[in-house]
This record gives structure tokens, sequence and C-alpha cells, in this order.
């Protein structure tokens, strides 16, 4: 509260010391005093704001020692003086750069309330910030999926490496992998939450991992995607190469439940049919962004398998555009000799990552396609 207190004191010095600049580089609006004598309660008021996002997480604070109040509403923040007093004006703030000057909520019988050009002031303040933030789509989290894990190996085989029999095991590579790939994306994107469905070697069921996946709340503004790693493996020996999967165009899948729509079906159905070409266009675009990415990178030193379609689980039962990338075959001495150098590895893994830096890249840029759930 004390750190809140100084925080909270040193704007207000900082509006009332230049203001007067302010004034003529600020976006600033002014509602006249006394332009209304309705007041709201702080029930009214609060309802009135958060009604304006009902997913964003939202805030109240106000310290009657300072006289000093604010509002958050979905990482958006309003701060505001009060009075003791009816009739007196100050200044609002929204987000650091808007400044208003209104009738100042005050006292009455013992309780805070709120005059009506303060709330209309504040809510279309708000209303326009949020709607600017929703217009632009962006990519709020990333899921890493490592292929198999505990008791499941996945592929497995034995090669001879530097001289000495060595097992080689797909889960084993996958969280490698994963484990470089998430530390990559973390310090590229701190305002992004990168998930990771397995952290060590564990068990997980298909269904456990699409179900995290799932879970991460998103806001109306906000999607998610989905790497899947994995290694491959044949029954012979010369098959070679990384290649990318993505859901087979021809899997459909429920994405919207009923609570969309929940007055016409007709209606849910079609924008699930929306939503799922959307996914498919961004799934094959993440895809196609990653394979050139790997083939800018390994070039001649492990060989490109193309793009593929098939009903893989994780991609089938995650409601989010997704990948499946299979690194090279343990099933190939070469690959896996690859795949079980950390410095190989680790360039193998950059090309994936840059791959999905260029696919979230061109997506916020361009707004997105994405329909929201």
């Amino acid at each position: 509260m004390e750190k809140y207190r100084i925080i909270k004191s040193l704007i207000f010095l900082w509006v009332l010391l230049f203001l007067p600049i302010q004034l003529f580089t600020q976006n600033t609006r002014f509602t006249a005093a006394g332009a209304s004598s309705r007041v709201f309660s702080l029930e009214q008021t609060l309802n009135t704001l958060y009604s304006l996002d009902n997913r964003g997480e939202k805030e109240f604070r106000w310290d009657p020692f300072l006289q000093e109040g604010l509002f958050n509403i979905g990482g958006h923040y309003g701060i505001f003086s009060t009075s003791l007093q009816a009739g007196r004006n100050g200044f609002l703030m929204i987000n650091n750069r808007e400044i208003f000057s209104v009738p100042l909520p005050y006292i009455e019988r013992g309780e805070l309330v709120f005059p009506e050009p303060f709330v209309t002031t504040t809510h279309d303040a708000f209303a326009r910030s949020i709607s600017e933030d929703t217009s632009n789509l962006r990519i709020a989290a990333i899921i890493i999926d490592p292929g198999h894990g505990g008791r499941d190996s996945g592929a497995v085989r034995e090669h001879t490496i530097n001289g000495r029999r060595q097992t080689v095991a797909e889960k084993d590579i996958a969280l490698n992998a994963s484990l470089m790939l998430r530390d990559m994306l973390v310090r590229a994107y701190p305002d992004k939450r990168i998930v990771m469905t397995r952290e060590r070697d564990t068990y997980m069921s298909l269904e456990e991992r699409t179900a995290i996946a799932n879970a991460v709340p998103i806001r109306r503004n906000e999607a998610i995607i989905y790497i899947s790693i994995h290694a491959n493996a044949v029954n012979y020996t010369s098959a070679r190469g990384y290649e990318v999967w993505y859901l087979s165009p021809e899997q459909r899948r429920t994405l919207l439940d009923e609570s969309h729509f929940p007055d016409s079906p007709e209606l849910r159905q079609i924008m699930n049919t929306i939503t799922e070409e959307a996914f498919t266009i961004e799934s094959m675009k993440i895809a196609q962004s990653i394979l050139d990415s790997l083939k800018s990178t390994m070039g001649n030193a492990l060989p490109s398998r193309g793009i593929k379609a098939e009903n893989y689980f994780v991609v089938r039962r995650s409601h989010m555009p997704a990948v499946l990338v299979e690194l090279g075959f343990v099933s190939n001495r070469e690959d896996a000799i690859l795949m079980t150098s950390n410095v190989h590895l680790r360039r193998m893994v950059e090309a994936v990552y840059k791959g999905i830096a260029d696919f979230v890249s061109d997506f916020e840029q361009s707004g997105g396609f994405i329909t929201q759930r």
C-alpha cells in the first residue's frame, strides 16, 4: 500500500507541475463542471465501467487519506483524484496518455459518489482504449508440446555415435528441443505466455496435453498457437529429413460449444465452419513459415520432406492453429547424430523459432485472421 501511495502521489504531482505543457502535447478533453446534478453510487459506477470488458481483469482502489483512486479494466488504467465536497473539478488520467478535466467524485453521507459527467467521460475513454486494443489481434500464448515422455519413449533406436553404442529416444530429443525453444521464445516475447505441456521426463496423455492448451484464457483480441515437437522413425534406415504437419482440411472439429449463439444453432454451425477454416489457414501458414526457416538454416545438412496433412490427435483436439514438427528420423544414423548433438539440435530449434517468430510478426502486423473462441 505504501508503494502504491508513493507512485500515485508522484503521478499527480507530475500532472500538476506539467499540466500546461500537457495541454498542448496530449490528447486532452474537458468536461464542463455542473453539466449534470445526477450522481452514481460506487456500485453503479463499477457496473457501468466493468460492462465494457467481460473477460479482462477488473480492479478498483481508493485511498481516502490521499483522496486518490484507480480503475483497472482489462489492463487499462484510469487514475483520478476525489474531493470531500461536491462541485470541485480535477483531473482524470487514462493509460498515462489522456488527461481530462472532470467534476470529481466526492464524499456524501460517508459514501463516495460519482458525478454523471465523471462517469460518462471515464466510460467513453475506457471504451475507446478497449476498442483500440481489441481492434489489433495478437498472439497471446504459444503452447509447446514435447512429444511422448515418461513411460512413453516414442521411437527408440540404437546407433554407434562417436565410437560408442547409444540409445536414441524420441522423447528425449523432443524435450531437449522444446526446452531450447521455450527459452528462445521467453527471451523474445516477455509479453506472451509460453506454456509447456511438460518440462520433465514425465508421461502425459494426449487428452491432458490438449486440455492444457485449450484451458489457456484469452481475450477477444488474442489468439494461441500450438507447436508439437517430435522425431520420426520408420522400419528402414534410409529415410531422412524434417517435415511439418497440420490438421487435414477434411477433418471437422467442434470449436464452438452451445454457449456460443445459444438461440441459433444454425448460426453457431456457420461460425464454427468459418473458425475451422481460419484455423486451417493459420496452421498452414505456421507450417510453411517453419519449413521455410528450416530449409534456409539447415541447407544440405538435412533434407526437407515438405508440409503434410494428417489427423494427429494433438492437432485435431487443440482448439487453435496447431502444427506438429518432425525434426528428423531416429531410425537414420545421420539424423540421429544431428539430433543428439546440442550444437546441431540448437540450429534446428533456432530455425523452428525463427519460423514461429516470422508467423507471429506477419499475423500481428496484418491484424490476423483467426476468429476467437
